[in-house]
Parts: C-alpha cells; sequence; structure tokens
C-alpha cells in the first residue's frame, strides 16, 4: 500500500487520508479520487493532496473488515455492512453473548492493522444489540494478513445463546420479623430479572425456615413443571450444611458449588435436583442493582451450565461498583436525513388525578390538549405518528379528525402506562429503526425537541437513547432504538421505563433543552389553570 502526497492529477485512484478544506471545497477523508474531485482540487487552488494506494496483493479495509467479521460470526450473529473500516455484528435474537475469547486473541495477535472488540463474555444482550465489531486500522491491508485472521476465527469466535428456561419457581423462607413486603419486592424484582429472557414465575411457595417444609416446597415446584428453581432464605446460606443446601440434598439434588468471588453475590448456592438446576439466592439478589446471581441467572436460563471452573474464575471484575459518570460522546451529533423514527402519543389514560374530566379533552389556548401535543409530532422529523386511545377512545379520535395518524386501540389501558406503551410499539412499522414516545398531556413538547432527539439518536456512535435533559434532570418524550424494544414489552403496571433508561446509561445521549416543557404535564386542574396562565 502506497502512502504520501501527490498533485491533484497524479491522485487519481487514491483515497483521502485527511478531511482537506479549503475556501468552499470539503474533501473528506477516506474519499475516492476521481475526474471530479480532481477538478474541485484545482479549482480551489489545491496543490497537493495526501492519499493512500492498494498495490496488487492488498484488499481494501472495508472488504477486509467484512470478511473477518463475517468469519467469526456464530449462530445468532448478523453483521452489517462494512463502512470506513468497520464491520459492526449485532444480537441477532436475545440471549447470553458466549466469546471465543482465545479466538479473540488469535485475530488481534494477527497484525496491528486488524482490531476485534466484543463486549464481555456471557453479557446478556438484546435483540439488535451490537456485540462486537471488527476495524481495521490502514485503509487497506495485505490479503494474507487478512486470510490470517479469518483462520484464526476458526469458525467462528462468537455467537448468541438463546433463552431456553421460560417456567421458573420461587420459594421463599420466613422467620420471625421478616415483613411481607420484603417478599413482594423481591418477587417484583425477580419477575422484572426473568422478563427480559421471557421467562414467567409459574409458581412461589412462602414456607418457614426448615428443613422437612423446604424439601416438600421444592419437589411440589418440580412436579409442577419448573425448569428453574431459586429459594431466597430468611436467614443467608452460611454452610454447605445449612437450611437450603440440607434440603437440596435431601430430595436427592446435588450442590454443584457454595460461594462465588462476586461481591455483592458471595453466598450463592448453585445446584440440581436431577436435570433441573437450583439456585439458593444471595441477599442481594432482592436488590435490582447488578449481582453476582445476575451473572448466574442470565446463563442458566440460556441453557448455559455454570461449572465450578467457570464460577471461581469471575473474581477478576467481580467487584462490582455503580458507575456515576459515563464517557461523553466522541462525536458531534450529526442528523441522519435516513433515519426513520416513529412517534407514538400516548393518549389512553384515565385522568384520575384530574377529578372527573379527561384531561387530554380539557383546552389550551382553544386547542384540546391531545391535539396539540400530535399536531407537535406531526409537524417534526418522525416519519410518521401513532396514537394510542384506550379510555373514551371515540372522543379522543374524534379530537384528532383530519390529522394524518394512525389510532391503536388499548384495551387493557385500565393497567396503567405501561400497557399503553406496549401498544404503541407493537404498532411502530418494521422499517423504523426507533420511536419516540410522547405524553398526550405534555402540551409543551414543540415539533423542535422533538427533532433534537431525532437528530441525536446515532446508533452508529452508541447513541441509542435519547432524552431531555435541564440543570441534571431528564424529561420526555423519549427517543428508544428499536434495539430496547423487546424490553419495553416486556413492561407492567403504571409505571414507565426509567428503569430501563438507568440499566442502559452506557446507551443514553443527553439532550440539552431550555425551558419547562419537556417536564411539565397536566395531571390536575390546578396544573391546567397554571399552564393557561403560564
Amino acid at each position: 500500500m502506497k502512502f504520501g502526497p501527490a498533485s491533484p492529477a497524479d491522485a487519481l485512484g487514491g483515497v483521502t487520508v485527511h478531511t482537506l478544506r479549503q475556501g468552499s471545497l470539503v474533501l473528506k477523508k477516506g474519499t475516492t479520487i476521481g475526474p471530479a474531485e480532481i477538478a474541485a482540487l484545482d479549482k480551489a487552488g489545491v496543490k497537493e493532496v495526501v492519499v493512500v494506494r492498494l498495490e496488487e496483493g492488498d484488499v481494501s479495509e472495508d472488504v477486509a473488515a467484512a470478511s473477518i467479521a463475517q468469519a467469526v460470526a456464530g449462530d445468532g450473529i448478523h453483521v452489517e455492512r462494512a463502512f470506513t473500516g468497520r464491520a459492526n455484528l449485532f444480537a441477532a435474537q436475545g440471549g447470553v453473548l458466549v466469546v471465543d475469547e482465545t479466538a479473540v486473541d488469535r485475530i488481534n495477535g494477527v497484525d496491528e492493522a486488524i482490531t476485534f472488540a466484543t463486549l464481555s463474555a456471557f453479557k446478556p444482550v438484546v435483540e439488535g444489540e451490537m456485540v462486537a465489531t471488527v476495524k481495521l486500522i490502514p485503509f487497506g491491508v495485505e490479503a494474507k494478513l487478512r486470510d490470517a485472521a479469518v483462520a484464526a476465527a476458526k469458525g467462528s469466535a462468537l455467537r448468541i445463546a438463546p433463552y431456553v428456561i421460560k417456567r421458573v419457581g420461587v420459594i421463599s423462607t420466613l422467620l420471625p420479623g421478616l415483613a411481607p413486603k420484603v417478599i413482594d419486592k423481591t418477587l417484583k424484582v425477580t419477575e422484572e430479572r426473568l422478563a427480559p429472557a421471557g421467562a414467567k414465575i409459574i409458581a412461589e411457595r412462602r414456607v418457614p425456615h426448615d428443613e422437612t417444609v423446604l424439601k416438600a416446597a421444592m419437589k411440589e415446584l418440580l412436579d409442577l413443571g419448573a425448569q428453574l428453581v431459586i429459594v431466597f432464605g430468611a436467614s443467608a446460606i452460611a454452610d454447605r450444611r445449612d437450611v437450603i443446601p440440607a434440603a437440596l440434598s435431601g430430595i436427592g439434588g446435588e450442590i454443584e458449588h457454595f460461594g462465588m468471588p462476586v461481591d455483592p453475590g458471595n453466598l450463592l448456592l448453585i445446584g440440581k435436583a436431577g436435570d433441573i438446576p437450583v439456585l439458593g439466592a444471595p441477599g442481594c439478589a432482592r436488590s435490582p442493582v447488578e449481582n453476582g446471581f445476575d451473572w448466574v441467572l442470565m446463563r442458566l436460563l440460556a441453557g448455559l451450565k455454570v461449572t465450578r471452573a467457570e464460577l471461581t474464575r469471575m473474581g477478576v471484575g467481580g467487584l462490582l461498583m455503580e458507575i456515576v459518570t459515563r464517557p461523553q460522546p466522541r462525536a458531534s451529533l450529526e442528523a441522519d436525513g435516513n433515519r426513520h423514527v416513529s412517534a407514538v402519543v400516548l393518549a389512553a389514560g384515565r385522568s384520575t388525578r384530574m377529578g372527573g374530566p379527561n384531561k387530554l379533552l380539557a383546552e389550551l389556548d382553544g386547542q384540546k390538549l391531545v391535539r396539540i401535543v400530535t399536531e407537535q409530532a406531526l409537524a417534526s422529523k418522525a416519519k410518521d405518528v401513532i396514537v394510542v386511545t384506550g379510555h373514551q377512545a371515540e372522543l379522543v379520535e374524534k379530537a384528532l379528525a383530519g390529522l394524518n395518524v394512525k389510532f391503536v386501540r388499548n384495551a387493557d389501558f385500565a393497567r396503567g402506562l405501561a400497557s399503553s406503551v406496549k401498544a404503541g410499539i407493537s404498532a411502530v412499522p418494521k422499517s423504523a429503526d426507533g420511536a419516540v414516545i410522547c405524553l398526550g398531556d405534555m402540551p409543551m413538547i414543540s415539533a423542535g425537541l422533538i427533532d433534537h432527539l431525532i437528530e441525536a439518536f446515532a446508533p452508529d456512535r452508541g447513541n441509542l437513547i435519547t432524552v431531555p435533559v435541564s440543570s441534571g434532570r431528564r424529561g420526555n418524550p423519549v427517543l428508544w432504538s428499536r434495539r430496547f424494544f423487546n424490553e419495553l414489552m416486556a413492561l407492567d403496571g403504571d409505571i414507565g421505563a426509567r428503569h430501563l433508561i438507568a440499566k442502559h446509561n452506557e446507551a443514553v445521549a443527553e439532550v440539552p433543552v431550555e425551558g419547562d416543557g419537556a417536564f411539565l404535564d397536566i395531571d390536575t386542574p390546578q396544573a391546567l389553570e397554571a399552564a393557561r396562565h403560564g
């Protein structure tokens, strides 16, 4: 590969190494010099441009990256078209990422020009999540090096293990002083942990912290068809002879390992009853914060055996601490005119805090609130607008008469906000890359704000969730990449998706906004009057 300066005429067929700006001319890095570019360079008075040319035996950066990416991709992995020397790999289904770490090392050891990076091994991923990237450093590479990297993959270096366990039984043991609400919260947290895997709790039992009673409960859940049993002890497991491991042994089960070098999560017990895995949960598993229990649980749900050797190797990186900051984007946020984003307007609620009237039909400056919000969504760069109706659906739809929107009725609107989110997301076109979820009672949201969220949405740079922010406070609406649709569809109750934003904080791009529009919702008569006189 030849690298160096050349006159415009001599640069024909070369690729620019740097972005060149002179007067009105902007020639981006990576541009192939053709007759038009030579004419533009001459017109701008450019005498010299630095280019690179491939020689015989070389392959371009995109060809090399694509070849290596295809070689490393195993089951459940989708490879996107290579661009600028990068080929990104995505999960084609939800599951656990399995990485051949020695193969990754072999590929990266071929030559400094070839790099291959993945997410952490055994990370739970959702469909569409980016799991790895192949990046070529120069504009081209010798074909023999590309071939060596392909050979180093030896078939595939990563795959997605799909979730296979769907039926989970849960037992909570009881001692005096353990409040029922603690167990209720534990069950809710466990349901949320299981939801991304499509698994559900088929039965739960609350029994005294006693070996004999616990044995009977274990047998009952196994007889009900549980594919995994989780036991939350009222008292932490202190020894292999304690109540929970003794009960497992008492039904003919096997204790495979007790304890793990992950903190929080040390006091985890893993065993099996026949072929059914049984987990004695550590106390930290009652919390939604990531801990060692998550590492083992998600592997088991994907049908991956967790051996004693694998558990004992979890010490490096096993000290789990909350990350209070996140890296700022390295690239400026630019609009992508080809990005397809749908707008979803939630207008199905019962307005219970309004004291009777449907707040969405209340008027502000002579227009109904739901129409104000919907018209702003229509005026934005969103490709289409979906309105979810439920309570007084006919009246809400009448208020939007003449607008080019798609109506979706949520028959379960009484179950809360999550049901409307799911109804809206399920109606988003398959061609859409994401959806911005707007609340029908926030009339101060402008088309301009929605446009800023769409402009900040850049999946190729990791900006998968865009959120308006003022003084450190996150508001609405929120734009979600399609990669999170499965998790949005798993929501339940009268809660939104704020916990998902916190869970995927590394994927969040914050969009600074001024004023209170992103925070002002009309929930009460007082709020409506304040908006009218604001």
